[in-house]
């Protein structure tokens, strides 16, 4: 982290701008999947330990969070979408951030311990490391795969969902990752192309600024494809069936047809219409991953009545 004193601090931190630090938009994303793991995981779960390992998965996400505000204070203030999180907005100190993520992170990984067991816990406690070390303070600022390989930690919140119940790792387990892997790149890679002037400024390599628009266009394209295989793989498995496959196909054939507009238009195209096509394609990305794993839970809550799975 660069230089923390460039943050004017001028204001006196409330409930919410703590909140604020856990990225609850992101969380929500974590809550969601991480519940989707632990719902279509095999076995029976009592709800109070189901409860419990989903606060606490998203808890751990939340600290994750904090750690990242903390470590990228200096340029948080430089982009625009980021100048009024609350450490750039002299709401939080950056050492309070920091001590709140780590006394979270803490807390998050021996309360997952305890209610479910060591490997969700392990793989909590990895998640975090890997997204405030491995992420945050490296990879971000040194390369533009900074989104590929630091999107594995917001792949692995289905992963401990599965495996506080289950207690291992399946085919299951690593499709969901792969799931949210995948998509990561060309999700953020089409923020980016509306958003480039931030990233430049703030100094991130991001795939737009080191390579160029067009680049970024091939490679969301490349990833989008890539990422089919595993949407639709998962169909044939446990938490897969009829309802999954369908709800798949629909939305992969949408993500393909947006990823291909993107890549078919240049910059002058682009900026006529202030990137409508690139900002549709970003909407319907997050729309694309809900809805994945809304099926993969309708799936489960037909089980019982003979209708959902193979």
């Amino acid at each position: 982290m660069q230089d923390a004193h460039i943050i004017d601090q001028t204001g006196e931190a409330g409930f919410g701008d703590y909140i604020a630090l856990l990225k609850p938009r992101v969380m929500s994303l974590v809550v969601f999947t991480a519940m989707v793991g632990v719902l279509v995981a095999p076995g029976p779960v009592h709800p109070f330990i189901a409860m419990t390992s989903i606060l606490f998965i998203a808890l751990g996400a939340g600290a994750s969070g904090a750690l990242n505000m903390w470590w990228d204070a200096d340029i948080d203030v430089i982009m625009k979408r980021t100048a009024k999180r609350p450490i750039p907005a002299g709401k939080v100190q950056p050492g309070e951030a920091l001590g709140f993520g780590m006394a979270l992170s803490g807390i998050a990984v021996v309360m997952l311990a305890l209610a479910a067991n060591l490997l969700a816990a392990a793989l909590l406690a990895f998640t975090i490391f890997f997204y405030a070390v491995v992420y945050s303070m490296w990879l971000k600022r040194s390369t533009p795969q900074n989104i590929v390989i630091g999107g594995a930690a917001g792949a692995f919140p289905p992963m401990i969902g599965w495996v506080a119940v289950t207690g291992h790792v399946s085919i299951e387990a690593v499709l969901m990752f792969m799931l949210i892997f995948m998509w990561t790149p060309p999700h953020f890679w089409a923020l980016a192309l509306f958003m480039n002037e931030d990233y430049s400024k703030a100094g991130v390599p991001m795939l737009t600024v080191t390579h160029g628009k067009k680049v970024t266009r091939n490679h969301i394209l490349v990833y989008t494809i890539a990422l089919v295989p595993f949407a639709i793989g998962a169909g044939f498995t446990s938490i897969g069936g009829p309802v999954y496959l369908a709800v798949s196909a629909v939305l992969n054939a949408g993500f393909l047809w947006g990823a291909w507009r993107i890549w078919k238009r240049d910059e002058v195209q682009a900026e006529a219409d202030n990137y409508a096509v690139e900002k549709q394609v970003f909407k319907f990305s997050l729309l694309y991953l809900f809805l994945h794993f809304g099926a993969f839970l309708a799936e489960a809550a037909l089980k019982p009545y003979g209708l959902g799975g193979w």
